[in-house]
């Protein structure tokens, strides 16, 4: 006698299942790694203390891309005001937001009252 195919049902259930396993082995992985980290946290303070370290450096390229709590927000544009970016870490952050409005004098040639403009 012939087996009967599987059912479609079943295929995506044991999908399913199969994904939770996997989900739940990384969670535990996740909670090992945590636990060991936060055994290691007070030789890291030590270790900071002793240093006399301020902040984490989250890259090490630029001045202007290790920490933007730390940075010279005009450190970018030492080389050139119009210099292209060249350290993929600097694509991580968005500009400022006084950089991401308009100029008051390019919204004023918007607004003209006479229909020219766009």
């Amino acid at each position: 006698m012939r087996e009967q195919p599987r059912r479609p049902a079943a295929r995506l259930a044991a999908l399913l299942l199969l994904l939770a396993l996997i989900n739940t082995v990384i969670w535990f992985h996740g909670q090992q790694i945590r636990q060991r980290q936060q055994q290691a946290l007070p030789k890291l303070h030590i270790v900071t203390a002793a240093l006399g370290l301020t902040d984490l450096a989250v890259a090490t390229e630029a001045r202007y891309t290790r920490h933007p709590a730390v940075s010279d927000p005009l450190a970018a544009f030492m080389d050139h005001p119009g210099a292209i970016e060249h350290f993929p870490t600097g694509s991580f952050w968005a500009p400022p937001p006084l950089l991401r409005e308009p100029h008051p004098s390019a919204a004023a040639l918007r607004r003209r009252p006479n229909g020219e403009g766009s």
